[in-house]
């Protein structure tokens, strides 16, 4: 860890130097998710509701996602570029070097841009809160919370089989946006207003079901059963990060230099 925060100092201190420059950025970031925000509005504007969810109650779901998506792109946007790394041959470096390839990749490339995104979806979630017809109590928060910690996990998992994929095609492949950008989208809603295959691909194959759907129900009262189950799903869902970091060192094992 100690580690870690000397490489979040120095990035940040390199990012620093032209603050005009991040500053226009943090702000494009803040702004630019408003268009989909619009689009929601005038969606509910036309048709009331969807599936049975308020404006404030999808609000809900896609501010959590959206500050899933960004603490994931910030902290793990080494592995989004990782192609970048096999192509030129620099990842041969981190082999020779002492420490975790994990930490090193997390440490070498940070988005701090995307903080602007972190403060649109804040924002968001507490207009979310204050307007939604929810019954509040410390279960559900602390429900909240571990949302958010397991859908960090989920979206830093799946840029690492990302990362992974590139050992084998060396050029990072288009379809993994599918399950970047792609699955923000759906995941933005609660997985029971889409049919139920994608249901079920999002609850056991790519686990956002118990960030967007299992606890969202226990929050908004639609569901019954034990508080601990809830507190529970979420980190269920965030152990998806475990078998993708097998898969990592599995891709390291296969791994053999371009030669760059």
């Amino acid at each position: 860890m100690k580690l870690y925060m000397k490489y979040v100092f120095l990035l940040l201190k390199s990012q620093m130097q032209y603050m005009s420059s991040f500053i226009m950025m943090v702000i494009s970031q803040f702004f630019t998710p408003f268009a989909l925000l619009a689009g929601i509005y005038f969606l509910f504007e036309r048709f009331g509701s969807i599936g049975g969810y308020s404006m404030f109650e999808v609000f809900l779901c896609y501010s959590i996602i959206g500050m899933c998506f960004s603490i994931a792109t910030c902290f793990a946007r080494g592995f989004d570029v990782f192609a970048n790394m096999i192509r030129t041959g620099s990842f041969d470096r981190i082999l020779v070097r002492p420490r975790s390839t994990v930490l090193q990749i997390l440490g070498g490339n940070l988005d701090l841009k995307r903080v602007g995104h972190f403060i649109h979806s804040i924002l968001l979630l507490v207009i979310a809160i204050m307007q939604a017809p929810i019954d509040w109590s410390i279960t559900k928060g602390i429900v909240l919370f571990n949302m958010i910690v397991s859908g960090t996990l989920i979206f830093s998992a799946v840029y690492l089989l990302q990362a992974t994929a590139a050992f084998w095609t060396t050029e990072a492949l288009e379809v993994a946006n599918i399950f970047t950008h792609g699955i923000k989208e759906h995941a933005s809603y609660p997985l029971d207003i889409f049919p139920k295959w994608i249901t079920v691909f999002f609850t056991f194959i790519i686990p956002f079901g118990t960030v967007n759907y299992l606890p969202l129900e226990f929050i908004l009262d639609r569901t019954e059963g034990s508080p601990l189950i809830y507190l529970l799903i979420p980190f269920a869902g965030g152990l998806f990060i475990l078998p993708c970091l097998m898969f990592w060192q599995f891709g390291i094992k296969k791994y053999t230099s371009t030669g760059s």
